[in-house]
């Protein structure tokens, strides 16, 4: 708590003012000169805004390491990104930064959310992404050219911004089953627009390491898209909540589709080779099996059921009657 002034204290700096021992205005010497106005509606409407976005870091981590590990199987290369920050701000505030216009942008649509997103690559990134996938040496540290990508150019990088939609629809399982696509590839700011001017957009700051090569990336989100998922948002209260359906439960998933050879195996012989090669058509094989007992039912050669045979649907079948533990 501030000191408070006596009233013999009060009385000298009265005096002090009235004498002009101590000046009540000091014109360039106020330690005001270098402050700017604040907004307090605007910074209390900021507030507001990121207390609805919680936990949106979250899922901002989990799309920089599936698109990062896209770009590196991509283009052969490591890749590394990481977020650098996130903020709320009007979209028309956004749209009108400079250096915004010379690098690839990508607009992707967010079924079922009925929104788009953008994904910005500073002109740095762009132009040094374009010449590696045009095979340019592991060393390249960053190429900045004064002037736009030309078309050929964005259609060179398109490939590279159309991996975000899996990104994306990864980073978003936890909260819904996002169908994204990328919609439009520009180099002009003023060619793209996702959200009405005065509305909020939510701007995540992403960096790209690759060797020496660094650039920006720039994830402009609606707060519009992610007002929907608030809630759901709010119960990702921990890394284990978000890689639930991440790359173990895809690691699962894939190894369920996997295809494998199952015999259903009434007898095994032993024959010598001679013996075979003189088999002929009508001749007799003799198995050591009993009609009566389970067959052995092999997955990759290892005996993992018993069944017995039989017919369903008027097809020679099986029924597993025990599993070989």
């Amino acid at each position: 708590m501030e000191p408070i002034l006596t009233q013999e204290e009060i009385r000298d700096l009265l005096a002090a003012i009235k004498s002009g021992a101590v000046p009540l205005d000091d014109g360039e010497q106020s330690g005001f000169r270098h402050c700017r106005p604040l907004n307090l509606f605007d910074a209390a409407r900021r507030q507001q805004t990121d207390s609805r976005i919680a936990n949106f870091d979250l899922i901002v981590d989990a799309f920089a390491k599936n698109y990062a590990a896209a770009l590196t199987n991509s283009l052969q290369r490591t890749c590394f990104i990481q977020k650098t920050r996130i903020e709320s701000i009007p979209w028309q505030d956004y749209a009108a930064m400079d250096g915004k216009n010379s690098g690839g942008i990508g607009m992707f649509s967010l079924e079922p959310l009925h929104h788009s997103v953008l994904v910005l690559f500073d002109a740095k990134l762009a132009f040094s992404l374009v010449e590696i996938m045009l095979g340019a040496s592991r060393q390249l540290g960053g190429l900045r050219l004064e002037r736009e990508l030309t078309t050929i150019e964005l259609s060179i990088l398109k490939s590279l911004l159309a991996l975000v939609t899996g990104g994306l629809n990864r980073a978003f399982a936890p909260l819904v089953t996002l169908h994204s696509s990328l919609t439009r590839v520009e180099r002009n700011m003023r060619l793209v627009s996702i959200a009405e001017p005065e509305a909020d957009v939510i701007i995540t700051g992403l960096q790209l390491t690759m060797g020496e090569l660094t650039g920006d990336i720039d994830l402009v989100v609606p707060l519009a898209a992610i007002e929907p998922l608030r809630g759901k948002l709010k119960e990702l209260l921990n890394v284990n909540v978000l890689t639930k359906n991440s790359w173990r439960e895809s690691a699962k998933n894939a190894l369920s589709l996997v295809e494998a050879t199952v015999i259903a195996q009434s007898g095994v012989i032993t024959m010598a080779v001679g013996d075979i090669l003189s088999l002929k058509p009508g001749d007799t094989i003799p198995l050591d099996y009993d009609p009566n007992a389970s067959l052995k039912i092999l997955v990759e050669d290892k005996i993992k059921f018993y069944a017995q045979a039989g017919i369903s649907g008027g097809k020679k079948a099986v029924g597993i009657t025990a599993v070989n533990m």
